[in-house]
This record gives C-alpha cells, structure tokens and sequence, in this order.
C-alpha cells in the first residue's frame, strides 16, 4: 500500500470521504480510493487559493465537494461549487480548480 492509496481490502468497512484526505498548508494532496479499468475514486484535500492549472482529461469527470468552496472553470465558464454540490467535468474539456476557501472533494473518473 503507498501512503495516498487506500488497498480494497480496507474499504470493506465504512469510513467518511472527509478523512480520506488531510489538508497540508500550501498543498494539494489526494488520495486514491479505488483504481480500476473502469475509471478512479480519489479524494483530494485543497487549503485555501491552491489549484490545479487548466487541463484536459479525456474521460468525463464527476466532482462532488465533502467541505469548503471551489471555483471551478470548465471550457472557460467559471462555477463556484459548495459544500454537498457537484458538477461534471466533461471529456477534452479544459478545467481548471481554485480553493475560493480550504475544500475537500471526491473526484470521480469514468473511462
């Protein structure tokens, strides 16, 4: 087991998404909830004007915010995101994430 995967066998019990993932000053971290052909489970942890620069994906991308607040931009359009809202981030799109506030988020990938 690497330090941000969680190994299956320790999801077999119930746990909170919110614990998944720490926050780090100055940092982005995440942590890989489950990884299979099918697409990915991570939860990351986002303090306070942290992001993740513009980009693409080529598979479409769930984001369902555990805490805090995000400004999220997809093909250009900005989304501010909240606490128990979510949005989909579509294939080839480009996005890009901002912490308006510290936030924690479940990202879902779907190949």
């Amino acid at each position: 087991m690497t330090e941000n995967f969680i190994a299956t066998g320790n999801t077999t019990r119930a746990f909170q998404l919110k614990d998944v993932a720490q926050y780090q000053e100055h940092s982005v971290v995440s942590r890989e909830i489950i990884r299979k052909p099918s697409g990915t489970m991570t939860v990351f942890a986002f303090d306070e004007g942290e992001g993740l620069s513009e980009h693409t994906a080529p598979f479409d991308a769930v984001v369902y915010l555990l805490e805090g607040e995000a400004r999220i931009t997809i093909d250009g359009e900005p989304h501010s995101v909240k606490e128990g809202e979510m949005i989909i981030m579509p294939a080839n799109k480009p996005h890009a994430l901002k912490a308006v506030s510290r936030y924690k988020m479940l990202l879902v990938m779907i190949k």
